[in-house]
């Protein structure tokens, strides 16, 4: 089968074309699919798509008309395609539900760390020739009370990780974990959450219940100086109620690695032009906001289980047993 695989990067075509074993034609463009670049898919059967493609109701219809069959995602959430249009122009979508939660939670620790204990400055400072220790007052973890937002298995991972550091874990999931539960894990509605974490961090998908689950009201009911932390989706954030909370010290330390208008922004390099998102300039501005972006998945595991799902996906849609399909309901 042809595949057009979009927002293509090196290391996607090197761990794609490892998993293949020359059973399926790629060709790889680095071009975000978009109304205006859907036509780079004619005469391929399946397309491939990342976090920032738009699979919207006109894109999946133009490729319809093309032929194609299978949209095959690179990674779990599916907020960025019109499902009820795919089903409608009769296009399967199949996703990667899970391919290294370790890779995602571990980040989300990372920046944990770094904001604690000011690495990202005190880094800065050592290779400047300073080493004065003013500002880079941290805490330790250990008693602290953590909240998990989304307790599916990037967030049971994270919260396993917590529970080894010594802290307490509060949880948020309509579907409580039963190994969580089984660990004391304490599972409240997002109401009781607010206003007990020390450090929260967000592992929920993007769906309409959970947009801007973050936002002015839920930041008010938080603990004046809570670290807030989110790996999951951007559009999780309502950014400038955050700088808000930033600006009023209710927020103490943010870690993101990803931002709702981060399609304009992410995986490219930019370095040698002007920063246009003024929001995101920001954000910048903040001695206690670290940023990655979108790096969390970025480990070999996890871009091997990708490929390789990603290449069984195709193979049984080919073959007809659509039962095997990782698709989205």
């Amino acid at each position: 089968m042809k595949v057009a695989v979009f927002s293509a990067k090196p290391y996607d075509e090197d761990y794609l074309l490892r998993a293949n074993h020359s059973c399926h034609e790629f060709v790889f463009h680095s071009e975000t699919l978009t109304p205006e670049t859907v036509i780079l898919a004619q005469g391929s059967t399946v397309v491939c798509c990342f976090v920032n493609d738009q699979l919207t109701a006109a894109v999946l219809k133009v490729l319809a008309s093309y032929g194609v069959k299978l949209i095959v995602l690179r990674c779990s959430g599916f907020n960025q395609v019109d499902i009820p249009a795919a089903k409608k122009w009769g296009i399967c979508v199949a996703r990667v539900p899970e391919y290294s939660p370790h890779a995602v939670a571990e980040h989300a620790l990372a920046l944990i760390l770094m904001l604690n204990r000011h690495l990202h400055r005190a880094y800065n400072r050592v290779r400047e020739n300073d080493y004065s220790l003013n500002g880079l007052l941290g805490f330790d973890l250990v008693n602290k009370t953590v909240a998990v937002i989304g307790t599916g298995k990037i967030g049971q991972v994270f919260a396993n990780i917590m529970l080894g550091l010594g802290c307490k874990v509060i949880a948020y999931d309509p579907s409580p974990a039963p190994a969580l539960l089984a660990k004391g894990v304490v599972f409240c509605e997002l109401q009781g959450v607010w206003p007990q974490a020390d450090i929260i961090s967000l592992h929920c998908p993007l769906m309409p219940q959970t947009k801007h689950v973050i936002n002015s009201g839920s930041i008010a009911h938080m603990k004046p100086g809570v670290m807030l932390i989110n790996t999951g989706r951007g559009g999780l954030v309502d950014t400038p109620a955050v700088i808000v909370g930033l600006k009023n010290k209710t927020i103490g330390y943010l870690g993101l690695d990803v931002y709702e208008e981060e399609a304009e922004l992410f995986f490219e390099d930019y370095s040698d032009q002007l920063l246009q998102d003024d929001t995101f300039a920001r954000l910048l501005t903040f001695p206690n906001v670290v940023i990655t972006g979108h790096q969390a998945f970025f480990t070999h595991e996890a871009l091997t289980a990708i490929s390789e799902i990603t290449l069984a996906n195709i193979h049984y849609f080919e073959s007809g047993e659509l039962q095997k399909v990782l698709c989205v309901e």
